[in-house]
């Protein structure tokens, strides 16, 4: 009995001692294309997972097909899981603002649709005014000689797209390379941000 207790005494006290399971968070965005933006977001230190999908909308388990339709809300969008004590709302968003037009309101690049239109999705008040903040941060950083015209919504169900739409950017280097140059995008950042645009991945 004596032996049991102490390994019952040791058995808790290493239980206490041990790290806890880190506490994450999840933000959603939408960018336009979603091939196009999770690269960044993989890179980023703090990002423990991302995943493509859908978020805007009503209606249940949207296909690919029926968002390109443009007859829903949805809009493509990446969910992100991260780890609040690497790395903050706040500075997912500065990745965010690095990967869009954010004076763009019918779409994004050459993707042009209600799907395709640029939001920070929110959940609460606290996100809401960290993304009011960082808006106006860029509004007046005069980088852009046009309104900042980016949506901030309230989060809603985000659906996972299909698999072969995860990670295209590796499934497909070379067709993903073509068409992110080709819509204008690569351009448009190296324009914007320039060598500054690395600091976020």
């Amino acid at each position: 009995m004596k032996r049991l207790a102490s390994l019952i005494v040791v058995f808790v006290a290493s239980s206490l001692l041990a790290d806890p399971s880190p506490q994450t968070r999840t933000a959603v965005f939408a960018g336009g294309c979603f091939w196009c933006i999770q690269p960044a977001f993989d890179k980023a230190p703090g990002v423990i997972k991302t995943v493509v999908g859908y978020c805007g909308g009503t209606e249940p388990n949207p296909t690919y097909e029926l968002v390109g339709s443009e007859k829903t809300n949805y809009r493509e969008s990446i969910e992100i899981t991260y780890d609040p004590a690497k790395i903050t709302f706040d500075q997912l968003l500065d990745t965010y603002w690095r990967q869009i037009n954010p004076t763009q309101s019918d779409g994004q690049f050459t993707d042009i649709g209600p799907s395709y239109r640029a939001a920070i999705f929110v959940r609460n008040d606290e996100e809401r005014k960290i993304a009011e903040a960082s808006k106006a941060k860029l509004a007046a950083s005069d980088r852009f000689d046009k309104p900042i015209v980016t949506e901030i919504l309230p989060t809603m169900k985000f659906w996972p797209a299909e698999d072969y739409h995860q990670k295209y950017y590796r499934q497909n280097p070379t067709e993903f390379e073509m068409f992110e140059v080709g819509s204008g995008r690569k351009i448009f950042e190296k324009k914007k941000w320039g060598d500054t645009k690395s600091e976020s991945r």
